[in-house]
């Protein structure tokens, strides 16, 4: 029994039983195992019950022909290994059939070992194409295995990336406590206004990182500059301006933070040239450094500061209006005032409940800044 199933299965079908009787007696002898039908549908009620590794078929049969045999069986088992048997008058069709799906042709009357050697040619080729579809699937695995480790890394590398992120932001929040806060809500009300614009994903993230990092270069001020109280002098002002410089210098170095470098230069300067480091105007100011002067005035007024108290929305909307086509680009304007006042005030809740949590400051793994800032 088990040497029986081992044989190559072959199903012969003609409708002269005699054709396949011979034939049959010869594949025994060369090693295969074999069953005889005389229809093309006595041959389909065959494959359903019982395994077989090859089909030999005459072309012309009564009812089921040739042809559609190897139509039905192409449909249905399109592992098998089909051999088309034909009369010499008939070899261009038995070559269409090869076009069709079959594996080889016999010419009747049968050589009995070309018969054979038929068999094992399109019993090799049906193993060689198993092998080939075996390989593809392992090979689909392993990619679709290593996509998802790669995705689980980019997640770690991107958690990685906000930590550093919020440690820079921290280090910030040490050397200027009167600013506590204003550049987690300057990124969030940037946010909203570029997710109105209309920005893709990469450049919420440029446009979040940058603007939390706005700052960043006031880390190289001198305390006497930084925390002074009273209003600076003219040569003190000139080194608070080297803040921006600074702060593109270290984020630049740093490949995440490449993008949002350009914003961390550009963020003081204004539409109509009059900003600062380079005097850029209009378009040349990269769209989240324009995004960042409106959202920066928005917060500056409406926050406390050591000299006043937080002025009214009402009051910051009218100067963003009054300064459009001056300090801020026009069309951004249009963008923030399309949007409702409690956007802002939701933000400066959700800020203040952040900064209410203890140890704040230190809370870089539990993935706030992902959640709040970036986009996921």
């Amino acid at each position: 029994m088990a040497d029986r199933e081992s044989k190559p299965r072959i199903l012969l079908v003609d409708d002269e039983c005699a054709v396949w009787q011979i034939l049959g007696e010869k594949l025994e002898r060369s090693g295969f195992d074999w069953l005889g039908r005389s229809s093309g549908e006595a041959a389909l009620a065959c494959l359903e019950k019982e395994r077989f590794d090859a089909v030999v078929s005459d072309l012309k049969m009564p009812g089921m022909t040739g042809m559609q045999l190897l139509t039905e069986i192409q449909k249905r088992q399109p592992h098998l290994a089909f051999v088309m048997a034909t009369g010499e008058d008939d070899i261009r069709t038995a070559v269409e059939a090869m076009k069709h799906g079959a594996d080889d042709y016999l010419v009747k009357p049968f050589h009995l070992e070309a018969a054979v050697e038929s068999l094992r040619r399109a019993l090799h080729k049906k193993f060689l194409e198993a092998e080939v579809e075996k390989y593809r699937h392992q090979l689909e695995e392993m990619v679709e295995q290593r996509t998802h480790q790669l995705q689980v890394a980019m997640k770690r590398i991107e958690h990685a990336y906000d930590q550093t992120l919020e440690a820079l932001g921290a280090a910030l929040d040490l050397r200027d406590t009167e600013t506590a806060g204003h550049s987690r809500r300057v990124s969030l009300y940037c946010l909203a206004i570029a997710r109105a614009i209309g920005c893709t994903n990469e450049q919420l993230k440029t446009i979040a990182r940058g603007s939390y990092l706005h700052d960043i270069g006031k880390i190289g001020i001198p305390d006497s500059v930084l925390l002074k109280k009273g209003k600076l002098t003219p040569e003190e002002m000139t080194i608070m301006q080297t803040h921006v410089r600074i702060g593109y210098e270290l984020l630049s170095r740093i490949p995440f933070l490449a993008s949002a470098s350009k914003i961390v230069l550009a963020h003081q300067e204004r539409y109509d040239g009059a900003g600062y480091p380079q005097g850029l105007m209009g378009e040349e100011i990269p769209l989240g450094a324009r995004i960042f002067a409106v959202a920066d005035t928005l917060d500056a007024m409406t926050s406390d500061r050591p000299y006043r108290r937080a002025l009214p929305f009402e009051t910051a909307r009218d100067e963003i209006i009054r300064e459009s086509g001056n300090q801020f680009d026009p069309d951004v304007v249009r963008v923030f005032l399309s949007l409702p006042e409690e956007t802002w005030e939701t933000i400066r809740r959700q800020v203040a409940v952040y900064r209410a949590r203890p140890n704040h400051s230190d809370a870089v793994d539990d993935g706030a800044l992902v959640r709040e800032i970036t986009v996921n």
